[in-house]
């Protein structure tokens, strides 16, 4: 690797370990010319299958503008960047897994969907609005019903309440 101080094209590494998640090896590096120290890092790079569009276009999987994509839906929601960043995750490595060359965009957009609905309600509505080309207020009507059908309902999602529970489990 050259230097990127002297641009030496001899440096040796000094230290390698990996990085918390596991997926890229830290490299500190130092240079032979003029004894400067940098850090680089070495990732795997996938061969991801191509998007095939419902025109038949073929792309590249671009996680950017997938992230664009959920950022556009989860807008004024309360989810953080680590739950788009792990939706990314999920989409990228079920991509990895498909086995074929090639994926269609609705398969994508069905993905999309399982994450957007596992993470906010509105969003996943919001998408579903643009992705399912909803016509009329009934496309949407119907959608949060099924959606409701799906879902836990709401007591089984919250907490119980002190008096809920038991003498024994009650914390003074």
């Amino acid at each position: 690797m050259h230097c990127p101080f002297c641009h030496k094209p001899d440096t040796r590494v000094v230290d390698s370990r990996l990085t918390e998640d596991g997926m890229q090896v830290r490299r500190r590096r130092q240079c032979e010319g003029c004894g400067e120290r940098f850090t680089t890092f070495e990732t795997v790079e996938f061969k991801l299958p191509m998007i095939v569009k419902q025109d038949g276009r073929r792309e590249s999987f671009d996680a950017a503008k997938l992230r664009a994509s959920l950022e556009r839906c989860l807008h004024k929601r309360p989810a953080g960047t680590a739950s788009i960043d792990a939706a990314i995750a999920a989409i990228t490595k079920r991509l990895r897994g498909y086995g074929d060359r090639e994926v269609p965009s609705r398969r994508l957009g069905d993905w999309v969907m399982s994450e957007l609905r596992r993470i906010d309600q509105v969003a996943y509505v919001r998408f579903a609005s643009v992705y399912r080309k909803f016509e009329d207020v009934q496309a949407f009507r119907e959608e949060v019903e099924q959606l409701e059908r799906d879902l836990p309902s709401l007591s089984e999602r919250q907490l119980p309440l002190l008096d809920d529970l038991p003498p024994g489990e009650r914390k003074p």
